[in-house]
């Protein structure tokens, strides 16, 4: 009995942890939006006083560098093997998620305004059409989330899942529409999003620039363990379809069967 009672209360605490660390991401994730758009938010990408460029240049990308290191070793299979060592295997998402919240709330905190301009569009109209650009990014990147597996993602399902008694089992999909016209939708969405703005700062661009740059090395790192992982079926689909960019090409007869590493 003590033993049964020990284990629910285990699972009950895992789901907690896991539970408020998913709604530490909603709110980091709304913060974030409003953050890049200079929209409500109290501190954005382009408000407070600024600091000598230089300087300001070199804090803004180590606190870039920071979230790029942090995200990409966290999210390597030899990691995850020595780190869930140390904690459960339920918690290793969503303590992955942590501190990748920690990391941008960091860099959210330490950001140095670098006002001066480097575009400004005045027309009305090319306005309206990168804000939209800018939202349609936004929805890009939750929607693909959803339709790979969104909970699972984030580190909710893993929790969820041992508090309904049930076995966890790595999701697998056959290739939603959007991952048929680019492999990695996700980062299309977010790479919209931090590039259409009207008024491009400096510091804005510096933004831009680190986190396209890390976005080509960290997808092709993923990529590199998916290949290892699935084998030929995933090469074949990376053959076939496009990284970031859609082109035309002539539809596979059969769906590859696709994972992800996250």
């Amino acid at each position: 009995m003590p033993t049964s009672t020990n284990d629910s209360a285990r699972r009950v605490a895992i789901f907690a942890y896991g539970a408020a660390i998913y709604l530490l991401f909603l709110v980091t994730l709304t913060y974030l939006i409003g953050f890049v758009g200079n929209w409500i938010v109290p501190k954005s990408i382009d408000s407070g006083t600024p600091t000598a460029w230089p300087l300001a240049a070199l804090i803004n990308s180590g606190l870039l560098m920071l979230f790029a290191v942090q995200h990409a070793i966290m999210a390597r299979p030899w990691f995850k093997e020595r780190w869930t060592k140390f904690i459960p295997q339920e918690v290793e998402r969503s303590t992955f998620v942590l501190a990748t919240c920690a990391a941008l709330w960091l860099m959210v905190w330490q950001w140095r305004p670098m006002p001066e301009t480097v575009w400004h569009i005045d027309a009305l109209v090319g306005q309206i059409a990168l804000y939209a650009i800018c939202v349609a990014g936004w929805l890009i990147a939750v929607y693909s989330s959803f339709l790979i597996d969104h909970f699972d993602l984030f580190g909710l399902r893993q929790v969820v899942l041992p508090l309904l008694g049930k076995d966890y089992t790595t999701p697998g999909f056959a290739m939603p529409w959007l991952y048929r016209l680019v492999r990695n939708p996700l980062m299309l969405g977010f790479l919209l999003a931090f590039w259409s703005t009207p008024h491009m700062t400096r510091g804005h661009l510096l933004f831009a620039v680190l986190i396209t740059a890390y976005v080509f090395v960290g997808v092709r790192m993923e990529e590199r363990d998916l290949a290892d992982k699935l084998g030929p079926s995933y090469r074949r689909y990376r053959s076939e379809t496009p990284m970031l960019l859609p082109r035309p090409r002539r539809q596979p007869k059969q769906a590859n069967i696709i994972g992800t590493t996250h």
